[in-house]
């Protein structure tokens, strides 16, 4: 019998109504659609204790982020560098800096973007289920991997002209029919699932794709929207638990199949719900491989603006206040870097399969580059780690201009650092 022994662990992290969703740029919390959670395993009985744990969460960024794996290592008796937490990326939901609440409560009248007290919460809640579910630890007897197409769910952001300059957006919903009838785009259609098992018991699923998981928010309904929806879909019906993680979907969003109606989110979920079911249909199933979880500390090369002008901009009330608290969260993220370096992980299992765990909102050529580095490997990217950085583009794609970049808060600079760490996470 295999020394690995799994656990799974669910919070219920949906804020009270009033709460700001997405750093309170827009509606703040009305009502429930669905509740968010936070879904997490343990994979115990080599070396300390290992986390994996995904929020229905917008994003949580630099102390914050620190925050949910120190509570959670606490938690289960191991330390914050062998737990990953990511986060789904719905908008209807929160997005928290705690520094960059503290600017904003320090020099502005702004809303606040973070709910502190749930905030807390949250945490509290997400490490007391994760250490009852110690008792409940079973051993695995193999794990499964497979994969499957998405249709029709999927399409690039960036639509390049014959310039090479972006020409237009195509964002997570799209009512101008002309851009919805372009191409997809560079897309990775394949969502992939990593399953673990105790002979016919199936433990937990981990599923990973990359998009922006939005059909339509703003509306003040909290909701952890299609990608969540398919997951919940498939616990319920089956028992085990189904943790989703989206990957580097910086770039990539539906607006190509979506129009933003309400109709349109039952039909993505569907589509993805079905990938999900295909994808463990079509599994392998191996013995329980070794464990190696390797570990990355640094910087990413940070933008060139200046920290006056982003001063300025804090204290301007002529200007909007998503630039306003824009230039709060860069000044929060830099303050922070100066502090504490950047974590990445990764988690492999045998030479096959890695599981990479990466910061802020990554473009999708990352994605592929990861998949390069094991190419006869089964790489699963999750995106949305440490949310401090935000947006981190291809240095030729600040050229390109477009919307991410403008979001970015890191350089260009930032390509060959975060290519040479993911091939440092990733190689066999």
């Amino acid at each position: 019998m295999s020394v690995l022994q799994i656990t799974s662990f669910r919070a219920d992290i949906t804020p009270p109504l009033g709460s700001p969703m997405c750093g309170g740029w827009i509606k703040a919390a009305e009502s429930v659609t669905d509740p968010l959670y936070a879904l997490g395993v343990v994979l115990l009985g080599e070396g300390a204790p290992l986390v994996l744990c995904a929020l229905d969460w917008c994003g949580i960024g630099n102390e914050d982020h620190r925050r949910w794996r120190e509570g959670l290592a606490a938690a289960v008796g191991t330390t914050p560098e062998r737990v990953a937490v990511q986060c789904v990326h719905p908008h209807n939901a929160p997005l928290t800096d705690l520094g960059a609440q503290r600017l904003v409560r320090q020099y502005t009248d702004l809303p606040d973007l973070v709910d502190v007290p749930s905030f807390e919460e949250a945490i509290a809640q997400t490490a007391q289920a994760a250490r009852e579910a110690l008792n409940q630890a079973k051993p695995v007897t193999h794990i499964g991997i497979g994969e499957a197409k998405v249709e029709q769910v999927a399409s690039n952001r960036r639509l390049l002209g014959e310039d090479g300059k972006v020409r237009a957006v195509r964002m997570s919903s799209c009512k101008e029919a002309a851009l919805r009838a372009e191409p997809e785009g560079q897309i990775d259609p394949m969502l992939k699932t990593v399953s673990f098992w105790n002979g016919g018991e199936k433990l937990a699923a981990l599923h990973y794709y990359a998009t922006h998981p939005m059909s339509y928010y703003g509306d003040g309904k909290i909701s952890s929207d299609f990608c969540g929806l398919a997951r919940e879909k498939r616990t319920q019906e089956e028992g085990a638990l189904h943790l989703y993680f989206t990957g580097c979907a910086g770039d990539i969003a539906p607006g190509k199949y979506n129009d933003g109606s309400p109709e349109t989110r039952p039909i993505l979920m569907e589509r993805m719900y079905r990938a999900m079911v295909a994808s463990e249909q079509e599994a392998e199933r191996m013995p329980v491989p070794s464990l190696e979880w390797r570990v990355w500390r640094g910087a990413l090369p940070d933008n060139a603006e200046q920290e006056s002008d982003l001063r300025r901009t804090l204290l301007d009330t002529a200007q909007s206040e998503l630039q306003r608290k824009r230039a709060a969260m860069l000044l929060s993220y830099r303050e922070f870097a100066a502090r504490e370096p950047l974590t990445l992980t990764s988690l492999h299992l045998g030479n096959r399969v890695c599981l990479l765990h990466l910061p802020g909102e990554p473009l999708i050529p990352y994605q592929f580059y990861a998949q390069e580095q094991n190419p006869a490997g089964f790489v699963c990217v999750a995106g949305y780690g440490e949310y401090g950085p935000n947006y981190i583009p291809l240095a030729r794609q600040y050229d390109e201009g477009g919307y991410e970049p403008t979001w970015a808060f890191v350089g260009p600079e930032a390509e060959p650092v975060l290519k040479r760490v993911i091939t440092e996470l990733v190689r066999p």
